[in-house]
């Protein structure tokens, strides 16, 4: 058996891992390249496997760098089964279409205002391509052994979203699991993970592998940074992922109103997708925290804000407010309509509240950027830029580390660090090494690791 690295190396996205048996061959996740312009043009890059050779894929997850490459993928001929849980083909179906349809908005977008070095600049794939792809789907529970070719495998709970999942994979004699992203033991919304069992190899994720998780309380910080805006008369602007953080972002600012710690103003989420997602969680109820009483809490202090003729009548608005839209790197989406109108107001406070990828507008403005580029136009940055600590769905490298010893992982076990930038992976290869008595290795794109 062998596992080729197509993804997920050097880096935090694009996760891909090709394993091959005598004779069976499956993809484990199937994620787009974000961030830096190099990755993205990875995208484009036609997958170096025969598609016709590959047997299924299965995903942890439904965030787009572990999911949003299947419609490629089906545009290129792919047409076997998609494995995955219910809950992440439920979301799946939400953010895939949707981002065919920003591509393909974008695609027009630059077209139109000629900032394409192409005369007909075209998406990556379009929205209808990612609906039919949707039929690709088999849904699996937790924990329910399923096989594919010569393969057994299973999912088991890793928190982060809904439907998050480690891998576990059995064959030839071996047992490997993908760890997928981790979620942490104390979050405000899910789980904490399940203890993996005894593995040959493990395939773990190291985004936080350089950095721990500020002990803040995160109440009080939102709460804090609300209060101020609405002192100086000013407007909150929250670029936020649709899934997860959006929905812990309601609950929080919800739950801070009607404990009067902050005053109460206008909630807008200015995102369909993430009201379709908070749709999809009040639906699995059962796999987070949330309980009924905080659902209807939500209900009734939040606007939901559908179309676009919405959305830009918020512009019209003169006093306090909070608007909470996609994408959470501000990489596209409604907040940066939002933005190209509010940033150059130093009254705005622009409040980032998860992982910045290098190479995107959030990395550039937490970095200090006094301009920002948004649909070809630099736009002057005078708002206050904040960052909210403590909302990451990813475990530390001592809360992953923790997991494991808890876990029964036996002296010796090999893992290959993944899903985290050189630094970060690197980091977290050292620590292991120090801290544990696993056997740590970084690992490389395009390499192959014989089994």
């Amino acid at each position: 058996m062998k596992i080729i690295f197509l993804g997920a190396t050097e880096t935090v996205t694009g996760s891909k891992f090709l394993v091959e048996t005598a004779n069976t061959r499956i993809l484990i996740d199937c994620g787009l390249f974000q961030g830096y312009k190099w990755l993205r043009e990875r995208n484009w890059q036609p997958l170096p496997v025969d598609i016709n050779e590959i047997d299924a894929v299965v995903l942890t997850h439904a965030h787009l760098d572990h999911s949003g490459y299947v419609p490629r993928l089906y545009n290129a001929g792919y047409r076997g089964p998609v494995f995955c849980h219910e809950a992440t083909r439920a979301l799946c179906g939400i953010l895939l279409p949707d981002s065919g349809r920003i591509q393909e908005e974008d695609a027009r977008f630059f077209e139109r205002h000629k900032l394409s070095k192409h005369a007909h600049p075209e998406p990556l794939y379009d929205g209808e391509t990612a609906e039919k792809s949707l039929a690709l789907f088999e849904t699996v529970s937790f924990n329910k052994v399923f096989s594919i070719g010569n393969i057994k495998l299973h999912l088991q709970s890793a928190g982060h979203i809904l439907g998050a999942g480690s891998i576990i994979l059995e064959a030839e004699g071996q047992r490997i699991g993908f760890s997928g992203d981790v979620g942490r033991p104390d979050d405000i919304l899910m789980y904490p993970p399940t203890p993996l069992p005894d593995l040959d190899l493990l395939l773990l994720e190291s985004t936080y592998g350089n950095r721990r998780h500020v002990p803040v309380d995160v109440w009080q910080q939102l709460a804090d940074i609300v209060n101020e805006t609405v002192a100086v008369g000013g407007v909150l602007l929250i670029p936020s992922f649709a899934v997860g953080r959006a929905q812990a972002l309601q609950h929080l600012l919800a739950t801070l109103i009607e404990e009067h710690r902050i005053p109460e103003l206008p909630i807008f989420l200015d995102s369909p997708m993430a009201i379709d997602v908070s749709d999809i969680y009040h639906r699995y109820a059962d796999q987070h925290r949330l309980t009924d009483r905080d659902c209807k809490r939500i209900s009734r202090k939040v606007t939901y804000i559908h179309s676009v003729d919405e959305s830009k009548a918020l512009a019209e608005l003169k006093y306090p407010h909070i608007i909470i839209a996609g994408s959470g790197m501000a990489t596209g989406g409604r907040i940066l309509h939002h933005m190209k109108r509010l940033l150059a107001n130093y009254r705005t406070t622009l409040l980032f509240t998860g992982y910045q990828s290098g190479g995107t507008r959030g990395a550039h403005m937490l970095a200090g950027a006094e301009a920002i580029k948004i649909h070809g136009e630099y736009v002057p940055c005078k708002a206050r830029i904040a960052m909210l600590d403590g909302l990451s769905g990813h475990g530390d490298f001592v809360d992953l580390t923790e997991w494991l010893q808890h876990s029964a992982l036996q002296p010796g076990t090999r893992i290959q660090l993944v899903h985290g930038e050189p630094d970060a992976a690197d980091s977290m290869r050292l620590y292991l090494q120090d801290h544990t008595t696993f056997n740590p290795a970084v690992a490389e794109y395009r390499s192959v690791l014989h089994l």
